[in-house]
């Protein structure tokens, strides 16, 4: 709930730091922002997770997973700076939380466990973080773990990222506190000579700049408080990923790090501006918004959540002009503003109201039904066509299918899981009407499993859920006649129809096509549509095992009827029968869907995927170097071996693997595989 405390003035852009703290789960993200909220004075006390007490993991779900699951959006103030931070979700179900927090920030902070080293969730959010030229900072945390060997683990990040990754302090005294070596060229550390680290870092930063080279080259070193600009630049530029040790725990380093977010991470005029493209398609121009408060406002939904007590909120990051309270805003191209009635800065659960936000503001506004993810917020009807770049989410390939408990809810589920999707890009929900399947699509198991919990505990609403079903279909391979005679007699009129029908063939992906050859009436034309609707009632519900049926042809050639009996609905039963008939002569077959598949993964890993994806019925098609060590795999398998594939995904490579699916055709089934669907439909009919 919104508190009635005021941060009072905005201040100016220049006193403005954003970022954010992402990498693997169990790094200590959570615990590191507990830390810098204490340090600055935000807070009395560190909250624990295990008590559910820290800031950012809020949410009770959070609290008793004892794991971040969304992005938490934080801010402090030191040493006259207001600093904006984003603690992030590690688990790679959870991408749709962390990639979003990159938009909103200058600085990724990829955080590392000291005592694991680097993860590839750390590698990730590193390759994001530079694609979308933000600057970057190395946080080694949990530096007082027994038996951490932290000069071989600076070694490994350098051999991973590069050699510009440089310590701007070093841990000393075991990992019970670090110096600096940076701004000091005095001293010792755990690594040794402070001196050296203090020149490897200067001489790194003068690079960039040729008047500096020359000065270095000349006095043999340069007063580090002179090197402001060629510092940002450097970071800018990814000439320098700056790397600084903590423990979160202990408090060792945290001070330090707080002191370098002022001194040394840009300020929202100093980063790289993100970009931005104004118009639609390949006309699109690229252009910046500028970090200039006087200017019409540019803003970035990057989070939107929907709580079922204060409705939609739509969290934003400024980067150009300023926001009041009273502002009137468009949301992207809609024609209606909306009057911002309450400005809020963010601190976990509490919504700290604030009367203006300046460019490098993090800010929200609740109770705008419109506001979506992504959108760009405006107060000038032209930008209209603006928007952010968009970001490379991975995509959601892990379906399950969901089933509302009580019938008639399905409209009720429907509306729950639309909110629930509105809040994370990597959840997708669609309809399949070939299997008439609500899937819920993500990134994983865990994903998935906390989407549930959530309509279970938030909209205190649940669902039956099992895997998805495959769409298979049903079609003939040769040409074939049916005949079907339909008579019933009752007490009072009877019915009568007889049919005569051909089937034959369409080439694959050529539908359904219905032909009335029908000659002198002996069929009459008004009941040549109930004959046509008793045939698409099979092509709807199958003829051998209960899949559509496609790609056939039906011609309708002869037929009897009665002047008293014959009825529309004799006519359906009888085309229908008709068809059935003529379909189990025509050779019929199962078809499979097939989709191409393309997995990211370690070239490690590679024998084991292209094994695994033959021994499915697969076929590898072709491999490419990715980047980073990795290889892409690209091949097609039928959609029915794929089920679960991302667990043992996983299990192949150690967490790394990604793999995206896409429809290619269908196939025929193996015989096997069609014997048993067929068997399986007829003990269901029996039933």
């Amino acid at each position: 709930m919104p508190t009635p405390a005021s941060t009072g003035a905005a201040p100016a852009v220049s006193a403005i730091r954003t970022f954010a703290l992402v990498g693997p789960a169990a790094a200590g993200k959570t615990s590191l922002a507990e830390a810098l909220l204490v340090k600055s004075g935000t807070v009395g006390a560190a909250g624990s997770l295990e008590r559910g007490s820290t800031v950012s993991d809020y949410d009770p779900l959070e609290r008793r997973m004892q794991h971040s699951l969304n992005a938490s959006v934080l801010h402090m103030e030191h040493a006259g700076t207001r600093i904006h931070f984003i603690d992030t979700p590690g688990a790679s179900d959870f991408m749709g939380q962390s990639l979003p927090a990159l938009e909103a920030v200058e600085t990724a902070a990829i955080v590392i466990n000291a005592a694991t080293g680097i993860e590839p969730m750390a590698e990730r959010m590193m390759d994001y973080a530079a694609s979308r030229h933000l600057d970057r900072l190395i946080v080694v945390n949990k530096i007082d773990a027994q038996g951490v060997n932290l000069p071989a683990l600076l070694e490994q990040i350098q051999a991973r990222f590069g050699k510009e990754c440089l310590p701007l302090n070093l841990p000393d005294a075991g990992g019970s506190q670090v110096v600096d070596c940076f701004y000091n060229r005095d001293g010792h550390s755990d690594f040794g000579s402070v001196d050296a680290a203090h020149r490897a870092l200067v001489e790194q930063v003068v690079e960039v700049d040729a008047a500096f080279v020359d000065r270095y080259l000349n006095d043999g070193d340069i007063d580090a408080s002179e090197l402001h600009a060629p510092l940002e630049q450097a970071l800018r530029e990814g000439h320098l990923i700056p790397v600084c040790f903590v423990s979160a725990r202990t408090g060792a380093g945290v001070a330090e790090l707080l002191d370098v977010i002022v001194k040394l991470l840009p300020n929202p005029t100093e980063g790289n501006p993100p970009v931005f493209l104004n118009g639609e398609g390949e006309g699109a121009r690229l252009m910046h918004a500028e970090p200039d408060p006087e200017k019409h406002v540019l803003a970035h939904v990057f989070k939107v959540t929907v709580d079922p007590y204060v409705g939609r909120m739509g969290v934003f990051r400024i980067h150009q002009g300023t926001v009041t309270k009273d502002s009137q805003l468009y949301i992207g191209d809609g024609r209606k503003p909306f009057k911002v009635g309450h400005l809020f800065m963010l601190q976990g659960k509490d919504h700290v109201e604030v009367v203006k936000a300046v460019p490098g503001d993090i800010v929200a506004v609740a109770k705008v039904d419109d506001v979506h993810f992504d959108a760009v917020l405006h107060d000038a009807a032209e930008d209209d066509h603006i928007h952010l770049k968009p970001l490379d989410f991975p995509k959601p390939v892990h379906g399950l299918a969901v089933q509302a408990k009580k019938r008639g809810d399905e409209q009720k589920m429907w509306e729950i899981l639309g909110k629930l999707v509105d809040e994370d890009p990597c959840l997708k929900i669609e309809h399949v009407a070939t299997t008439n399947e609500t899937i819920v699509y993500g990134l994983g198991e865990l994903h998935l499993r906390v989407l549930l919990e959530r309509m279970k505990e938030t909209y205190k609403f649940e669902v039956d859920t099992r895997p998805p079903r495959i769409a298979y279909r049903e079609t003939i391979t040769a040409k074939a006649e049916g005949h079907h005679r339909h008579k019933k007699q009752t007490g009072g009129a009877g019915q009568f129809g007889e049919v005569f029908l051909r089937v034959e063939p369409l080439p694959r992906g050529g539908g359904f096509e219905f032909v009335d050859e029908v000659k002198g009436g002996v069929i009459p034309n008004q009941f040549i549509p109930a004959v046509e609707k008793g045939v698409r009632e099979v092509l709807a519900g199958g003829a051998i095992a209960g899949y559509p049926v496609v790609d056939v042809k039906v011609t309708v050639y002869d037929g009897k009827h009665h002047s008293v009996d014959s009825k529309e609905i004799a006519f359906v039963t009888a085309g229908k029968k008709a068809f059935m008939a003529a379909v189990r002569e025509a050779r019929p077959i199962v078809l499979e869907p097939i989709v191409h598949v393309e997995i990211a993964a370690p070239e490690s890993a590679m024998g084991d995927i292209t094994g695994d994806l033959s021994g499915k019925r697969g076929l590898v098609n072709g491999t490419a170097n990715g980047a980073n060590g990795t290889v892409v795999i690209r091949g097609q398998a039928p959609l029915s071996e794929l089920t679960g594939y991302q667990n043992r995904l996983n299990a192949m490579t150690a967490g790394q693997g990604r793999y995206t699916i896409e429809l290619s055709h269908y196939e025929a089934v193996p015989p096997t595989v069609q014997q048993q669907l067929v068997s399986q439909h007829q003990v269901k009919d029996e039933e």
